[in-house]
């Protein structure tokens, strides 16, 4: 199988794919293993690639519902944040990627998340994902 990193996958995702992208989206959410992160909500940042092809996202009268709606992400991100707390970055990753994916639209995506107020000594701690339907 071709890697995520490939710039083979990168090159047909490009040609045969728009890409729409939900940058530094930030929520709070209760996510953290450490004691100090329980119970509380931090800033958590969202980055969102979706890969969706032409075919299915090419609009002929210019109307919403003929293309993959920047809303489903913020719904997909927003639901799955309600359930309560996560605990780690890389299982949100990976249930929110899945369920992105399992859109009838998109081909693969990138997901990541941050942690920008974890440690005073870096930008942000985090996680990225990417993950391509199996046609």
């Amino acid at each position: 199988m071709t890697r995520p990193d490939s710039p083979f996958l990168a090159d047909a995702l490009a040609l045969s794919c728009r890409k729409l992208f939900l940058k530094n989206h930030v929520l709070p959410v209760q996510i953290g293993a450490h004691d100090f992160e329980q119970g509380v909500s931090q800033r958590l940042l969202f980055n969102v690639e979706l890969w969706v092809p032409y075919a299915v996202s090419t609009p002929n009268q210019d109307q919403l519902n003929e293309v993959v709606d920047y809303d489903f992400v913020r719904h997909v991100i927003a639901k799955r944040v309600a359930q309560g707390h996560i605990t780690l970055q890389e299982t949100l990753c990976d249930e929110l990627a899945t369920q992105l994916l399992a859109h009838p639209g998109v081909r693969a995506v990138r997901l990541s998340t941050a942690k920008p107020d974890v440690y005073p000594d870096c930008e942000a701690v985090g996680v990225e994902v990417f993950k391509l339907k199996n046609l």
